[in-house]
């Protein structure tokens, strides 16, 4: 080969992109190993993959699925995450990885796409965005009732962010706070890595300060993944507290960042316990007291027979109303508990 034509080479293998996927992970083991295979079965002609799994010390078998696949598939690496939280995981995962782009996909979701790396690529280049979020709907095949109706109260205005843009099928640029999943390499120069202190909305916290650096952030329908919702109401209980903990840091962290759509659930769970002692107090307060129980309850009502609607399955109209308090109360519990601590960010 003539020196000129080895040094086109150097310069075609210097160009090709690396797309960096971080999976977080702890105790997944009824998940990682299907998710892990989808990733490995992706199309990427022209570019070139690496799977970082950061594991968070799981106590169940989720760490030898991940060391049997990666004997078999040199793309993946496992690294040891001792911090155990999300956060952690993925700066870990950022500092190992070699990729322009880099990606966050969780160890419970399902990637149906086998073009996702191509996608992914192929927005960058096409936006010339700095980052890309996706939508990431509630897989309800093969679902219980109730985690069928978990999904569909996810999918209402009445049961998430309202100026969350994850459940959206349409690619327009959007802020990054709700949806940011891949970004530029550089991104992380600029704004810095993920806050080890946050072990929920740790994604939200960096995407704010995304949006404050100015850089831009484009929402791509074909990079969408789907999750299980959960399937006790405990469970999703303990996920909105979580939620609502992170937003209260986010407010400690970012004055100013505390939506009205976290702080009514708080208020209304205030006066949920403090109402009938007030108004035993002050009994014309007791008119007041009912009429905000009576709007809620037709709200809730609403919308229940509305996300039924949407499913096309009004047998959820039983469990909905359920599923919608246990988010309010749940979020609200959350930031109370947040408010009160002691700690920090």
């Amino acid at each position: 080969m003539s020196p000129e034509a080895t040094s086109t080479a150097g310069v075609a293998a210097k160009v090709r992109p690396l797309v960096s996927v971080i999976v977080p992970v702890r105790n997944e083991e009824a998940h990682i190993a299907r998710t892990l295979e989808q990733l490995l079965d992706q199309r990427h002609d022209g570019f070139d993959v690496e799977i970082l799994v950061a594991d968070g010390r799981s106590t169940d078998r989720t760490r030898e699925i991940v060391e049997e696949l990666a004997k078999r598939h040199r793309r993946i690496r496992l690294i040891d995450n001792p911090g155990r939280l999300s956060s952690a995981a993925r700066n870990l995962g950022i500092g190992e990885s070699r990729g322009d782009y880099v990606v966050i996909i969780d160890g419970h979701c399902e990637i149906r796409s086998r073009s996702y790396f191509a996608d992914l690529v192929a927005a960058f280049e096409r936006t010339g965005a700095d980052c890309l979020g996706r939508p990431q709907p509630l897989d309800i095949s093969g679902a219980s009732p109730l985690q069928q109706a978990i999904a569909a109260a996810r999918n209402s205005p009445l049961g998430h962010h309202p100026a969350s843009f994850i459940y959206s099928d349409r690619e327009i640029e959007v802020p990054a706070i709700s949806v940011a999943v891949a970004y530029r390499r550089e991104v992380f120069d600029r704004v810095g890595p993920f806050d080890p202190a946050f072990d929920a909305c740790e994604d939200c916290e960096l995407n704010h300060r995304i949006d404050q650096a100015g850089l831009a952030c484009w929402l791509v329908p074909e990079l969408a993944v789907h999750y299980k919702p959960r399937n006790t109401i405990s469970g999703l209980f303990r996920q909105m507290v979580r939620y609502g903990r992170g937003r209260v840091r986010m407010a400690r962290k970012h004055r100013g960042s505390l939506s009205i759509s976290t702080v009514l659930p708080a208020l209304f769970l205030v006066g949920l316990i403090a109402g009938p002692l007030v108004c035993w107090w002050l009994p014309p307060l007791w008119f007041f007291y009912g009429a905000v129980l009576l709007l809620y309850g037709l709200s809730v009502g609403y919308f229940s027979f509305r996300s039924a609607a949407v499913a096309g399955n009004f047998g959820l109209l039983f469990p909905l109303p359920l599923v919608f308090a246990t988010i309010h109360l749940g979020s609200a519990w959350g930031v109370w508990r947040e408010v009160f601590s002691r700690r920090a960010c």
